[in-house]
């Protein structure tokens, strides 16, 4: 005979009042969590109670109901009603809806309210995102959202941009193939098909990480920081149509501007205009970029200018404003902690002074008709104009005097007046040149050994040869052997033609240079030092004379390395082999030869002037086998094994992060004779992503303990 199934008899539910209701203290809820008991009541008031309390009657001493109910699990709704009672927003004697538990249950208070607990299975992220964009459909406004589910705009927003995902990816997230905070980097960006292929790459290979996915979306566009977007403003770029990438989850300084051709464009727009209202003052020429190369104005001559005269009215502004600087350092000078007010305002008059030190020069106007002006974008994407360059064949137009000497951050060369150039009328209209873009070279995805590039020969040694230069200026003892040994050449073996030290002083023109030179620390370096001596020297030539006399011998020395150091020339250059006025063949051999030997006496470091390979400035303009070789050579034929499979611009970036701290210099940048293998070597290979461990790890360690590695160059 079949047993019967013993029928499931739920619970009754009533409405009690909720003055007949008392909180159990069997409630195991002792945190808080969630939202407050204030918000929850706010929500209850808006929506009524959408889930009944559960209770139990209260027995007195022999076990009879004594009318009243307590309540072991609702504890928090049941806060939320008395405080609405306390507010005279509901009754006390409102019907509350209740499920009561029989008295003589087996199952204690204790556990319904663990039960209540445990067994509530929280909303997943991706419903609550979709419920927000239904509400948003819906057409409620962020902030109605926000203030419906207690929540700040801010987190509306970031919801609803999640919500707004390729759907694919969303089916991805949904199925756990995701983590939310990889989701979060997709938001960067609404291209639902851009999203799409980015996913399946960095699924593929492995490379998955947010930030390396943010970094994806976003590589082809042009951060809000940059110096281009801060000179056209975000504001005016969005106006135009354009349209700026936002990380709602993360700090990005602004976003990503993603139009670049947009923004190229209003760019030159804005310089051109700003180089039209120059030109009304009569320049005879002017070349506008948003940035010049390191040396742009080598050659040219300088003229002298005078800061414009104040009138009367600014005078008094100018005195207003030091006074009340002055007053202000004089109250807080011995304050140990300055107000946020007050520092804000010393802030502005600092500002306000630096202006009026940093008014226009007035020039000679004779002299204007046959001058130039550069205009550009400086560091903090506000506009730089240099006013008063003279073209060497301009020079004779006017005279020597309204030529002086130059006076630029690089140390170009005094420009005298050549009696054999024929006058020039002045212009009538301002000749405005502006700058094409750098071309890119074309990936080579060949895997064969070739020959450097010499254009990227020519500019790595521009890198050496200005590094050589700051340290020959930095060893004055070097700097005078070497301007003697090249006066002895001169004079006793009649050995005339090119050398390394082409004293003179001849200033040396890279004619080649990666645009991240200019911004070199040798760079800054030789523009402080030029910027120091040049506050001393005396213009006149009879008071430097006196000058110089004057100094001590010290002083003489250093300003002597300055000098020497700026007729450097450590340059690999194209050989002229049909005997025209091009460097020989021997000739760039012996000056390599003396580069080096110069070198050596300075102890210059390639590595510490703060070169380090890259994609921009090697890796990505050499081919793989020249990549794999760098790598080889540095971490170990392991190394290079792990990332010989990937594609060009994928290798490249992999080695660039492999060559991190290994003070490896590729052919140009070492010295001719290698001393010692790095040390470096003997540590292991620096762990790679798990899409790039293609080989057994086994396989691996074996080929590192039987190969012998060869050395790292790294002087």
């Amino acid at each position: 005979m079949a047993k019967a199934v013993q029928k499931i008899k739920l619970s009754s539910s009533r409405d009690i009042p909720f003055h007949k209701l008392v909180l159990a203290q069997s409630n195991v809820r002792r945190i808080k969590a969630g939202i407050s008991i204030e918000d929850l009541a706010e929500d209850i008031a808006r929506r009524s109670l959408l889930q009944s309390l559960n209770v139990r009657a209260v027995l007195d001493a022999e076990g009879q109901e004594t009318g009243m109910f307590e309540v072991p699990a609702g504890g928090r709704r049941y806060r939320a009603l008395e405080l609405l009672v306390k507010q005279k927003r509901l009754a006390k004697t409102g019907p509350v809806p209740c499920i009561v538990t029989d008295a003589d249950t087996e199952i204690s208070a204790e556990e319904d309210s663990l039960a209540e607990n445990v067994h509530r299975v929280a909303l997943h992220p991706l419903d609550q995102f979709r419920a927000f964009q239904t509400l948003r459909e819906q057409r409620k406004s962020e902030e109605e959202i926000a203030a419906i589910f207690f929540v700040s705009v801010g987190v509306v927003k970031q919801r609803l941009r999640l919500a707004a995902v390729s759907p694919k990816l969303l089916d991805v997230y949904a199925d756990d193939g995701m983590s939310l905070e990889q989701l979060m980097a997709f938001s960067v960006t609404a291209d639902h098909a851009r999203q799409e292929q980015v996913w399946e790459n960095v699924n593929r290979s492995g490379y998955d990480e947010p930030y390396q996915i943010r970094r994806v979306l976003t590589e082809r566009a042009v951060q809000a920081s940059d110096k281009r977007a801060r000179f056209v403003g975000v504001a005016a770029y969005e106006a135009a149509g354009g349209n700026v990438l936002r990380d709602l989850f993360e700090e990005d300084g602004g976003g990503w501007l993603e139009d670049i051709a947009l923004l190229e464009r209003l760019v030159a727009e804005k310089l051109r205009s700003q180089a039209e209202t120059i030109a009304a003052e009569g320049w005879k020429w002017i070349e506008v970029a948003p940035s010049f190369p390191y040396g742009h104005d080598h050659g040219l001559g300088r003229l002298e200018g005078e800061p414009a005269d104040l009138t009367a009215e600014e005078q008094t502004s100018l005195n207003a404003l030091q006074a009340e600087y002055t007053a202000l350092q004089e109250k807080y000078e011995d304050a140990d902690e300055i107000p946020d007010d007050v520092d804000t305002r010393l802030g502005e008059l600092e500002q306000a002074l630096a202006a009026f030190e940093e008014r226009p020069h007035v020039f000679d106007a004779e002299a204007i008709p046959h001058a130039g002006v550069f205009v550009s974008i400086d560091t903090d994407g506000m506009l730089h104009v240099a006013r008063g360059y003279v073209r060497r064949e301009d020079e004779a137009t006017f005279g020597a005097a309204t030529a002086a000497e130059p006076d630029t951050e690089t140390g170009a060369a005094t420009s005298g007046t050549d009696d054999g150039v024929q006058g020039v009328p002045p212009a009538r209209s301002s000749v405005i040149t502006m700058a094409g873009e750098r071309p890119h070279a074309e990936e080579e995805e060949d895997d064969a050994i070739r020959p450097l590039p010499d254009r990227l020969v020519a500019e790595l040694t521009a890198h050496r040869t200005l590094a050589l230069q700051d340290a020959v200026a930095a060893h004055p003892h070097v700097a005078m052997t070497g301007l003697l040994h090249k006066l002895c050449v001169d004079a006793f073996h009649r050995a005339y033609g090119p050398s390394c030290l082409e004293a003179g002083v001849r200033h040396v023109q890279l004619s080649a240079q990666a645009p991240e030179l200019k911004e070199s620390a040798s760079a800054k370096s030789i523009a402080a030092r030029y910027d120091a001596w040049k506050a001393d020297v005396p213009a006149d030539e009879a008071a430097l004379w006196d000058w110089l006399v004057a100094l001590d011998d010290a002083s003489r020395l250093a300003l002597l390395a300055h000098c020497i150091s700026s007729a450097v020339n450590a340059l690999v250059e194209k050989v002229d082999r049909h005997g025209g006025p091009g460097i020989t063949a021997h000739g760039l051999q012996r000056r390599l030869d003396q580069a080096d030997r110069l070198a050596r006496a300075v102890g210059l470091d390639m590595v510490g002037a703060g070169w380090r390979p890259t994609v921009d400035n090697y890796l990505g303009r050499v081919t793989k086998g020249r990549i794999l070789d760098a790598v080889r050579e540095a971490r170990g034929e392991s190394s290079a094994q792990l990332i010989d499979h990937l594609k060009k611009s994928e290798m490249a970036k992999e080695a660039e992060r492999l060559l991190e701290g290994a003070g490896w210099l590729p052919e140009p940048l070492r010295l001719a004779t290698i001393s010692s293998a790095s040390d470096s070597l003997d540590s292991p290979a620096e762990p790679l992503p798990e899409f790039l461990s293609g080989d057994d790890e086994e396989e691996s360690a074996d080929a590192d303990e039987s190969e012998q590695l060869p050395p790292v160059a790294a002087e």
